[in-house]
């Protein structure tokens, strides 16, 4: 697959980017994105909250009122989850919500990721580019010139840039991470994956199995 490479200034650079079809141009498999995109879900949540069952809450030792003359229900405590102050039927308790894949369905997913996001022509390259200092002017001068302004975008540079990184962190919806870095989520999250040329390379190595082991 080519893709046509864009100056900054939004213009065609003439020149093509090879993309490996074994990596953006397969068949996506909708249930491992699904699975991948739950498990990281699922894995930031903190699974602390928690409630206070009927024999958890202060109070209701002592049988409120007799048991028959008064008209009212036989309670045995003031604390049943039928009042006001019981207990919790059901409640929350803490819990892990930790969800595992393989490494082989996790590299899967990202490939489909990515073949969708190329299939839907939504990756757009990018001749490299870097600032001496940050300058949040230079990327929304970026985005207009390439069309992306008001859209969500994952930039993606060949190594850590602080200063592309910091020029791009208050623009909302744009997000800047290194090509070896961007998980099934945060592709499938962005409406435009833009990939500095120098990058493709990082990101297409990143599914090399040595280099997932040695991240992992």
């Amino acid at each position: 697959m080519k893709l046509t490479i864009y100056k900054t200034d939004g213009k065609s650079s003439g020149k093509k980017a090879d993309l490996d079809d074994l990596i953006f141009g397969i068949e996506p498999n909708e249930t491992v994105l699904y699975e991948d995109v739950r498990r990281y879900l699922a894995n930031k949540r903190q699974g602390t909250a928690s409630t206070k069952e009927r024999g958890e809450v202060r109070g209701g030792g002592k049988k409120a009122y007799k048991q028959k003359g008064t008209g009212m229900a036989r309670r045995g405590s003031i604390r049943s989850p039928l009042l006001k102050g019981g207990g919790t039927v059901f409640g929350p308790k803490p819990r892990t919500y930790t969800v595992r894949l393989t490494k082989k369905a996790k590299r899967l997913a990202r490939k489909s990721a990515l073949s969708l996001k190329a299939a839907e022509k939504s990756i757009k390259i990018v001749e490299d580019f870097s600032y001496e200092v940050p300058k949040t002017k230079k990327v929304i001068e970026l985005l207009d010139a390439l069309e992306l302004t008001g859209q969500k975008v994952l930039i993606l540079t060949a190594e850590s840039d602080k200063n592309v990184y910091k020029s791009a962190r208050n623009i909302p919806g744009v997000d800047v991470l290194a090509g070896n870095l961007p998980n099934t989520y945060q592709i499938m999250n962005c409406d435009v994956l833009l990939i500095q040329n120098s990058a493709i390379e990082v990101l297409e190595n990143s599914f090399s199995q040595k280099v997932e082991e040695a991240a992992a």
